[in-house]
């Protein structure tokens, strides 16, 4: 996708390497779920997706074949069409040499720029990032097959150790692949809306000294139970709000909030500093800062 792995966009789930009934990545961690046969790559916020992000050919090859009309709606959202037998949604196919096929799904109703039988280049623009088929987030889930079965771009080989890293990828620069973190920090009045948090808009930039409150958000992925959360608010001299939360079960996303209710007479004005970090085991998986104008 045109995005930054590290920065505007990430990998929710990888590709299940567990045959039973659980689920684990090819670092025998948790970031998938069972049976996914591919690897997602998620933008954090529906603003995001509606404001166009391209979607490009990994590889070389010849489109084989093309969905481009479903709708773009959030599963369990009130007017959600069955998708049955088209979870994939709007996407398609591309055909590589020596058996080897990508798919790309979830796309955008209407972007998809190519016809089955065209030839594509590595990198060529396939359509957008969008919400069709079986998805609760906008992402492109890309799955690689060789021989009609699916292969782990990040394991192409079989894994023997837990932990060990693969002895190749099949990707032609390194891709991060975090075991979890912060998809965006923020600070509003009150605890805000979840559904507003992952629309994008729930970040005040600037907010009156006397709003009612003045609480710090974080929306994290991958999380784990045990997993803690901590969320601190600075003025410009000292430390005004710190709160540690643990994580009481495994979550794909899930956001936490803390803060105070604004004392009598109000805020003093100036910059405000929240930090949100991100731990398992005692190790900071990651740490976002943001700030907001009180006056």
């Amino acid at each position: 996708m045109d995005c930054d792995l590290t920065q505007t966009c990430y990998i929710q789930q990888g590709v299940d390497h567990d045959p039973g009934p659980g689920a684990q990545d090819y670092l025998c961690d948790g970031l998938s779920y069972n049976g996914h046969k591919g690897t997602d790559f998620a933008l954090p916020s529906l603003a995001m997706q509606a404001a166009g992000v391209n979607v490009r050919a990994s590889a070389a090859g010849i489109v084989r074949g093309v969905r481009n009309d479903m709708m773009d709606v959030l599963q369990g959202a009130p007017g959600a069409p069955d998708v049955s037998d088209r979870e994939c949604g709007n996407g398609l196919v591309i055909n590589h040499p020596d058996g080897w096929e990508t798919q790309y799904c979830h796309m955008k109703q209407g972007s998809v720029t190519v016809q089955p039988g065209q030839t594509v280049a590595a990198g060529d623009v396939l359509g957008q990032v969008g919400l069709s088929g079986q998805t609760q987030f906008p992402h492109v889930h890309l799955s690689v097959r060789h021989d009609g079965v699916v292969v782990d771009p990040f394991a192409p080989d079989a894994l023997t150790t837990c932990g060990a890293a693969p002895s190749r990828t099949l990707w032609n620069a390194p891709v991060p692949f975090p075991p979890g973190g912060l998809i965006a920090v923020g600070f509003g009045d009150a605890v805000p809306d979840y559904d507003v948090i992952k629309a994008g808009n729930a970040a005040h930039d600037d907010m009156p000294t006397t709003a009612p409150g003045l609480v710090l958000w974080g929306f994290a992925y991958g999380a784990r139970t045990g997993d803690t959360l901590t969320l601190t608010i600075r003025d410009e001299q000292e430390e005004v709000f710190a709160d540690t939360q643990t994580i009481d079960r495994d979550r794909a996303q899930l956001f936490r909030a803390g803060g105070r209710r604004t004392p009598p007479g109000g805020w003093p004005a100036g910059v405000y500093t929240g930090t949100v970090k991100m731990q398992r085991d005692g190790t900071t998986l990651d740490v976002q800062t943001t700030q907001v104008v009180l006056n």
